[in-house]
């Protein structure tokens, strides 16, 4: 049956299942003999396609809800690798206890036998904490994994409980049956079905079941096997008797067994099983669907078939059962939901011909007596099919019954890998119709949408646009990226060393790019545009790949519902998809060409803007977007109406509307536009709000690590739509305010049209700064308890981090929900998501924090992009500048403090001390202390990045605004103390030399003129520093610089101490010191044997003689009686000896060394030396 015009009431929000991290995935390996093997990591690696579908899609899964526990209470398992590895993680979307720690780890179960289809089975202890995994495998080898919740948290609770994690059995019945499908009843319960008809049930053994030896017994079609050192009980159900069992072990089976991969499967075999105590207390029973198109109930007690009967309730001949014969691999046949004391509703689903559904109550008179009626005997509950142009196969469906007497019914149906979900609310007192007219579509985002072809004006590089099209957060896997890569590579015979060990992002565009040459034209010129056009045809191609590679990704398996909080999943290959409720604005988008009597008006206004937009080429689209920036992040002046129509100058989308876009508007919203009014703006901005619901939310339930990647990814897809309409409708209006004859007939003069623009102006900023967000990625290290913890594996990942995206990482941590009981997950995760994207969200986005959060993480380019969304607030202002700075543009970072001078010094008013951990106490202590303390805070900054230019601006800034108190002395020297050695190290020595007379501490005073004068004679200042005054002081800077002097031994490339002592005593009149430091010289310069190196044309003239002229000539200054020094010797070098005894020289003494020295000389220049030690040279 085809189906007419479906209402779409719930939207699916698909989720990837990829690992944040390699350290998220735990790998136990489960050996072929008892005790597991330590864990290893997986390899991540993937070739080709074959590879990919192994690794990654699951060929069966589920999510189970655990009944007595809840922390985690939700557990998604799914089977990869050929039915070898069982994945199993925790999927809660919320913490019900609020204490609990999070359980982000994987635990992947690599089996050495591969699994048996329909033969996993969780469960939930009553009695502690825990989860129960049972898993038979093809060599018919029971495995029963116990884990604890700290599995899924600390890595080192895996490893501590290696030798308790698994337990193996091999059962004895097992060995001449083949299991088809196991159910846990409980964790000590479990049920298999064989191939023969019957059932056999498994029952843990406790110490006093133990006893007796090995044993079996027959009653009453039960045969009953136990064990003493045997953990498991086993007890055989069957109706057919040992006939039939034996006959079912033969190779030829003529029509009375089917047969199902290498196995002969009895028609009265059990492919869906449903167990269910039908109210009644300590009895449960089995509800089966065979193959052979029959029902029947089991007590499970004693192995009694209460009830057979054929699942359509037709009475069959028995020679048309073959006709009728279920595949064996059917295996979603049956669901039984209620709450009714010793009743249930049963639905079972016939898939022969075009499928048909029968809805049964069971009743239980007692614990051996059912009886099955049903419900609607004279109505073919025939499903339809999602559309009537395609082939649609019923591949699963569910039955909720969210409270008493409401029961849903859910459908998944396939069309190849395409699948599509429907809702039907049952309704018992007018079915026929309910079942005709009353079924909700499910609404699914399409996945193949593709970027905007690129043109000449496009202001994005044809790779950067790609580039940030598939590596959208949450849009492909890395195993979907690099198999595509792989594939494409071996494609175009690329050798696959080209990108080894490059990154994805890297791979991907060196394998591209070298598909593209830049070429010249005829003319000689460069061609561009072949560049570019050839480069996009590469991409495109890329991108169908990815596509059919995530197809296979989305391929259904089958549906998943929580009785609890009413949600529903569909599980696919590779993702899960929440069916949560639309929210109004999703309700009507999604149902425009089929929308509510009383929103017919409102579906014509967004439906002819959404279309009038989608008109629009691809270039006058960017030329509204870029007029649209500045109308968001830039503030104005002007009057609505003048922003309006400077918006329309600067866009000029006019210029690209035909006849035939301006007549659709009309036809839609009448002539002169009479459907718009303010009443219906109001009623379409009002779907946009935030839900009332939702803004009295208390944080009962904050999400979990799986429910913040989900609402990420709602979130994402809220901001599309949320985005498509405000700017479809905003550009509408500005198209309509000049869209007229008459002046009487302006749209503006019975609509606000400005509050409108203003209203959406505010949404699209608030969306803009949700999109930047959810599309930013920045690197989060993994907790430590996540890490591994072995030697090598800690080695291997010491720098392990997960990408996440801003939004995640800055504002997840304060979504999450009220009582969950009371609402139902599916609304209340619409009105979260709705709520934070609605322009009057409760939900503050404070891009200023954001901002810090990203200077920690040594991201400031991130924070700058978050600029344009900061307001004029101080605090804003002051993290602009620490942006600036940490991006080390110092100047824009001084016009951002000083700006915030004021807002950030006042004692008056105190702010929230919030600032993601970039400040600490101590620096929190600073501000809202005074203008001193805050310029204080800022020196310490800018002192931090050694710019030290700035330091001395806001020092002196500080110093400005100190006043007596105690406390600000202390501050004040510290000031005093940055403000000089910033002076110094930028070399405005004046500026030292003043801040070094502010100093009160003497011993501060001593060492910062120490490092003054030493810096000053290092960087060669000396003239400045001679000329210093340094009042009260002079005598000390005349010690450092004589102890200089004499610790200085190379006198001719160490630093020029004896020069400015020198000049710095002749300024000071002190004579004989200055002739005192020329003598050291002079003798230095000996030891260093330049005696006899002339330093002109005048071989008489050298650096030693020199030096004799200017001691001469400061020794003849002062009166002859005083023209003596002191000669104290220089230690030599070479043996480190003292200097000799101290001894008198005077200016006559002096003379007679120069002359010496002159004359010495001369007698080398004319050959008069000795050639021997004794020799005495002939001096004439």
């Amino acid at each position: 049956m085809g189906s007419s015009e479906t209402q779409y009431l719930y939207k699916e929000t698909r989720l990837n299942l990829e690992p944040p991290s390699p350290s998220s995935v735990v790998t136990v390996r489960v050996p072929a003999g008892p005790g597991p093997s330590k864990p290893k990591q997986s390899s991540d690696g993937v070739e080709d396609e074959t590879t990919f579908r192994s690794k990654n899609l699951a060929t069966a899964a589920s999510i189970y809800h655990r009944k007595w526990h809840d922390s985690p209470r939700s557990f998604l398992w799914r089977v990869l690798d050929d039915g070898t590895t069982l994945s199993v993680r925790a999927a809660d979307i919320c913490r019900r206890d609020k204490a609990a720690p999070d359980a982000p780890l994987i635990l992947n179960f690599c089996f050495a036998t591969p699994i048996l289809p329909g033969c996993v089975a969780l469960a939930d202890p009553k009695e502690h904490d825990a989860l129960c995994v049972f898993v038979l495998d093809q060599s018919h080898v029971l495995w029963t994994f116990t884990l604890r919740p700290d599995l899924f948290r600390k890595r080192t609770a895996v490893d501590a409980g290696l030798a308790e994690l698994a337990k193996r059995h091999s059962p004895t019945g097992l060995s001449f049956k083949h299991p088809h499908r196991m159910v846990a009843i409980s964790a000590n319960t479990l049920l298999v079905t064989v191939n023969d008809g019957g059932m056999m049930r498994f029952d843990r053994t406790v110490p006093d079941d133990c006893k007796s030896g090995r044993g079996a017994t027959l009653f009453a079609g039960l045969i009953h096997f136990s064990a003493s050192h045997f953990p498991w009980r086993e007890s055989f159900f069957n109706v057919q008797g040992w006939k039939q069992n034996l006959r079912s072990l033969l190779p030829f089976q003529g029509n009375h067994t089917i047969r199902y991969g290498k196995i002969n499967m009895e028609y009265s075999a059990a492919t869906a099983v449903q167990v269910t105590s039908l109210g009644v207390d300590d009895c449960l029973y089995a509800v089966t669907v065979c193959l052979d198109h029959r029902m029947r109930i089991w007590n499970l007690d004693d192995g009694q078939i209460l009830h057979t009967g054929d699942i359509l309730d037709v009475d069959r001949p028995p020679q048309e059962v073959g006709r009728w014969a279920i595949d064996p691999s059917q295996s979603n046949l049956v669901r039984v939901v209620g709450r009714s004391r010793g009743s249930r509703i049963c639905a079972t689903y016939s898939p022969i011909g075009t499928g048909e559904f029968k809805v049964w109550q069971i009743t239980a008179k007692d614990t051996h007596t059912v009886v099955v009626t049903d419900l609607f005997p004279r109505i073919s509950l025939i499903p339809k099919t999602p559309s009537s142009s395609d082939v649609w196969t019923l591949a699963d469906f569910v039955l909720s019954n969210p409270e008493e007497g409401q029961i849903n019914l859910w459908t998944l149906w396939k069309n190849n890998m395409t699948y599509k979900v429907r809702r039907l609310a049952l309704d018992r007192q007018n079915m026929q119709r309910s079942w005709e007219e009353n079924w909700e579509g499910v609404f699914s985002e399409p996945n193949d949408w593709a970027p905007k072809s690129s043109g000449p004006c496009d202001p994005t590089d044809v790779t950067e646009k790609w580039l940030q099209a598939i590596l959208m957060p949450g849009r492909f896997t890395k195993a979907t990226l690099s198999t595509a890569l792989s594939i494409y590579e071996q494609g175009l015979g690329t050798p696959k060393e080209a990108t080894k060990g490059r990154g994805i992002a890297e791979a991907i565009c060196t394998v591209l790019g070298s598909t593209a040459a830049l070429e010249r034209e005829a003319s000689g010129s460069v061609d561009y545009e072949q560049f570019r056009s050839t480069g996009e045809t590469q991409w495109r191609r890329f991108y169908r790949l990815l596509l059919e590679l995530d197809k296979q990704r989305g391929e259904a398996i089958g549906l998943a519902v929580d009785a609890d909080s009413d949600l529903t999943w569909v599980l696919c290959a590779d993702l899960v998809s929440a069916i949560r409720d639309c929210s109004s604005l999703e309700c009507l988008y999604h149902n425009l060409s089929n929308p509510s009597s009383d929103q017919v008006e409102q579906a014509a206004l967004i439906h002819s803007a959404s279309a009038f937009v989608d008109n629009f080429s691809d270039s006058f689209v960017q030329a509204c977007e870029a007029a649209l920036r500045q109308e968001l992040f830039e503030e104005s002046s002007k009057t609505d109406l003048e922003r309006i129509q400077h918006f329309s100058d600067k866009s000029g989308f006019w210029r690209g509307i035909t006849d035939e876009d301006c007549a659709q508007v009309v036809k839609e919203l009448g002539d002169n536009f009479q459907v718009v009014t303010d009443q219906l703006y109001r009623e379409v901005l009002a779907l946009a709000s935030a839900p009332e619901q939702a803004r009295r939310r208390q944080l009962l339930h904050p999400l979990s690590e799986f429910g913040r990647k989900l609402i990420i990814k709602a979130v994402q897809e809220s901001i599309d739509l949320c985005w498509k309409v405000c700017f479809s409708q905003l550009i509408l209006l500005v198209h309509m305010e000049f869209e007229f004859d008459n002046d009487e007939d302006a749209l503006h003069n019975r609509v606000d049209i400005g509050v409108v623009y203003r209203q959406l102006i505010a949404a699209l900023r608030r969306l803009e700064l949700l999109k930047w967000l959810a599309k930013t990625e920045t690197p989060v290290p993994v907790p430590n308890a996540d890490r591994p913890t072995s030697r090598a594996q800690t080695k291997k990942l010491s720098e392990d981090f997960h990408l996440v995206t801003a939004l995640e990482a800055n504002v997840t941590h304060v979504l999450g929900f009220g009582s969950i009981e009371d609402d139902p997950l599916s609304l209340a995760l619409t009105d979260l998501v709705s709520n934070l994207c609605a322009p009057d969200s409760d939900i503050e986005i404070s891009p200023p924090l954001i901002q810090c959060s990203l200077i920690r993480q040594e991201r400031a380019d991130l924070a700058l992009d978050l600029s344009p969304f900061c307001d004029q607030e101080p605090f804003s202002v002051y993290v602009q500048g620490r942006v600036f700075l940490a991006i080390k543009d110092f100047g824009s970072a001084a016009i951002y403090f000083r700006k915030a001078a004021i807002g950030m010094s006042t004692e008056t008013f105190r702010m929230d001390q919030h600032s993601s951990g970039l400040l600490d106490e101590t620096e929190w202590n600073l501000l809202n202390s005074g203008l001193a303390k805050y310029y204080s805070h800022i020196v310490a900054l800018y002192e931090k990045h050694k710019a030290y230019f700035y330091v001395v601006e806001f020092a002196r800034l500080a110093l400005q605004f100190f006043g007596p108190k105690s406390d600000g002395n202390l501050t004040k020297t510290d000031m005093l103390g940055r403000l000089f050695n910033a002076a110094v190290a930028t070399s405005q020595f004046q500026l030292a030399h003043t801040t070094l007379l502010s100093f009160q501490d003497s011993a501060l005073r001593h060492s910062s003129l120490r490092k003054l004068v030493d810096t000053m004679c290092e960087t060669y200042h000396n003239m400045e520093l001679v000329a210093l005054p340094f009042p009260t002081m002079q005598q000390d800077v005349d010690d450092i610089l004589n102890q200089r002097c004499k610790s200085a031994m190379d006198v001719v490339h160490g630093h020029p101490y004896h020069q400015v002592l020198y000049a710095w005593r002749i300024r000071h009149g002190n004579y004989r010191g200055a002739a005192s430091v020329l003598l050291d010289r002079i003798q230095k310069l000996k030891l260093a044997g330049l005696r006899d190196e002339p330093t002109g044309d005048d071989i008489l003239d050298t650096p030693v003689t020199k030096q004799y002229l200017l001691l001469i000539n400061a020794l003849s200054c002062v009166d002859a009686k005083q023209a003596w020094i002191y000669d104290e010797g220089v230690p030599h070098e070479s043996n480190g000896s003292a200097p000799g005894k101290r001894k008198v020289v005077s200016l006559a003494d002096i003379r007679k060394q120069y002359q010496d020295e002159l004359d010495r000389i001369a007698a080398i220049q004319n050959n008069q030396f000795g050639f021997e030690a004794d020799d005495v040279m002939e001096v004439s």
